[in-house]
């Protein structure tokens, strides 16, 4: 019988780690969580398996604090999936974006070097790294040309990944994950902005949902089928990086044209285009070629863009009746939305 597995996921709160989590522990994983020291750690998306992950408070901005997870749990396997990940909050906080997202990677990296160089790395870059795009669909060799201080950072975390890997010998590698959304995505992203605004517009709580560029175009994802992907990249014989992508691509108007459609009502009729929610720096079409991952890890996406979007509506409907039920104040149902849902595929 082999011996227990431990893995340590950093930003485990969040949507992917929330996923990724589920997935370790269903491998028989021991999963430790990494999260910062705050006031207000939210631990929604990992409460129904909070029981059994062990919680460990670290920083990527802080060195001497990955090195202690690193001595005291030793793991096999380390995913960073912590970021400043919000693409308008780096223009706001560029330096800030920068500590965690980019320097971070190599603070965890050289905790990684110095206690434990046998254990495998994941890194979390992003199809925002190609930005303003060279070719059209992007994959493993498309040139980057980042369009915001986010996309930056990413860049130079995935280049120190490869630094790391070929300078120490580490097991380390990157996915180039496209767009992945599910219900226990932000209310700042504008995919689960949409669903949770189709939901309060046909429970009768708003009369409009207003978006920015709708014709903005992504490769959008189910997170639940990307950690996967996550998982199979350090199973490998040799460390590779992979794009992670459906290969199809979809407007901001589609994704809210199929929720509206899908709750029996017209997106015109409620959609306000607002300028205000314009980026400085459009990204150009993002749609990834993910032909790598199908070949070497037998890796393919199993729920549709369209089952994607009804996923949403219908979690983002069903935690708002459950709010309702509960007597929370209007002002205050955005709070309450439900972010642990069963897998769904379709």
């Amino acid at each position: 019988m082999c011996a227990q597995k431990t893995a340590l996921i950093t930003g485990i709160t969040g949507q992917d780690g929330s996923y990724l989590a589920e997935f370790l522990l269903s491998k028989g994983y021991r999963v430790v969580g990494m999260v910062r020291r705050s006031s207000t750690i939210n631990f929604e998306r990992i409460k129904h398996i909070q029981d059994k992950i062990d919680i460990v408070q670290g920083d990527l901005i802080d060195l001497a604090s990955l090195i202690d997870i690193m001595k005291a749990y030793q793991p096999d396997e380390v995913y960073n999936l912590a970021a400043q990940s919000f693409v308008p909050t780096s223009w706001r906080q560029p330096v800030l974006t920068g500590e965690v997202t980019a320097l971070g990677v190599t603070r965890i990296l050289d905790a990684i070097r110095m206690v434990k160089p046998d254990a495998r790395f994941y890194q979390a870059s992003s199809s925002e790294m190609f930005g303003k795009v060279r070719e059209v669909p992007q994959n493993e060799e498309t040139p980057f040309y980042p369009r915001s201080p986010y996309g930056v950072a990413k860049v130079y975390g995935h280049w120190i990944t490869v630094n790391y890997r070929e300078s120490y010998g580490l097991y380390a590698v990157s996915g180039i994950l496209f767009n992945h959304e599910s219900p226990r995505r932000g209310l700042e992203f504008v995919t689960r902005k949409i669903s949770h605004g189709v939901a309060r517009i046909k429970l009768g709580l708003a009369k409009e949902l207003r978006l920015g560029n709708l014709e903005a175009r992504r490769d959008w994802g189910y997170a639940g089928d990307y950690v996967r992907a996550m998982w199979m990249m350090l199973q490998q014989d040799e460390p590779e990086d992979y794009v992670i992508a459906t290969g199809e691509t979809h407007s901001v108007r589609e994704f809210a044209k199929i929720a509206f459609e899908h709750v029996g009502l017209n997106y015109e009729d409620y959609v306000v285009v607002d300028p205000a929610y314009y980026r400085p720096a459009e990204v150009d079409l993002l749609v990834g070629d993910a032909s790598k991952a199908r070949a070497k890890l037998g890796w393919e996406p199993e729920v549709s863009f369209e089952g994607l979007v009804k996923m949403m509506v219908d979690a983002d409907i069903a935690a708002l009746e459950e709010a309702i039920k509960r007597g929370v104040d209007f002002p205050d149902l955005h709070e309450a939305t439900a972010v642990v849902v069963p897998t769904k595929k379709e």
